[in-house]
C-alpha cells in the first residue's frame, strides 16, 4: 500500500524538483524565506500566542477563583452556624415570621399552619425577599420547603412555604 502511494507520488516529486531547479537562485531564496515566515506564523498562531494569552489571563482568573472560594467558605461557615443553632419553638418562630412579614406591609400575606408558614408575596423587591429570607432563617430558624415565585416588573409574586420549629 505504501509502495503504491510512493509510486503515485514519484512523478509529482520529479516535476517539483525540476521546477525548483529551473528557478533562479534569488527566487529559491525568496521562496525559502516565505516558507520560513509562513511556518513561524503558524507556530506562533497555534502554540505561542495561546500560551501567552493564558499566562496573561491566569492571575485575574486565580484572583476571581480565590474570591469565589472565600465566599463559599463564608457560606459554609454560615451553614455550620445555622445547623448548630438551637431550634426555636414553633410558636416563637411564628411570631418572628409574622413580624418579618409585617415589615413588607401589603406585599406579604402570612398563613400559619401547625409547623408550617405560607407566605404569599405580591410585588416584593429582590432586596425585600432577601431580607425576609435572611430574617426567617436566622431569627425564626425557619427553612424554605417550597417556593413558587415569579419575577414580574413590580417584583416577586407567588408563595413561599417555610418549615417552623427546627423541623
Amino acid at each position: 500500500m505504501i509502495e503504491g502511494l510512493t509510486a503515485q507520488l514519484q512523478p509529482w516529486r520529479e516535476r517539483s524538483a525540476a521546477a525548483w531547479r529551473a528557478r533562479a537562485p534569488r527566487e529559491r531564496a525568496a521562496l525559502v524565506i516565505m516558507a520560513l515566515v509562513l511556518g513561524l506564523f503558524v507556530v506562533w498562531s497555534l502554540f505561542v500566542a495561546p500560551a501567552l494569552a493564558m499566562l496573561r489571563s491566569a492571575p485575574a482568573q486565580l484572583d476571581a477563583l480565590d474570591a469565589q472560594l472565600q465566599q463559599m467558605r463564608g457560606m459554609a461557615g454560615e451553614v455550620r452556624d445555622l445547623r448548630s443553632a438551637t431550634p426555636v419553638p414553633t410558636a416563637q418562630a411564628g411570631v418572628a415570621i409574622k413580624a418579618a412579614a409585617e415589615r413588607l406591609g401589603d406585599k406579604a400575606r402570612l398563613s400559619l399552619q401547625a409547623d408550617r408558614a405560607v407566605l404569599t408575596l405580591q410585588g416584593a423587591s429582590p432586596e425585600q425577599l432577601r431580607a425576609l429570607l435572611v430574617e426567617t432563617r436566622t431569627v425564626a430558624r425557619a427553612r424554605p420547603l417550597e417556593a413558587q415565585l415569579t419575577r414580574g416588573p413590580s417584583g416577586f409574586n407567588g408563595t413561599l412555604v417555610l418549615a417552623l420549629g427546627g423541623s
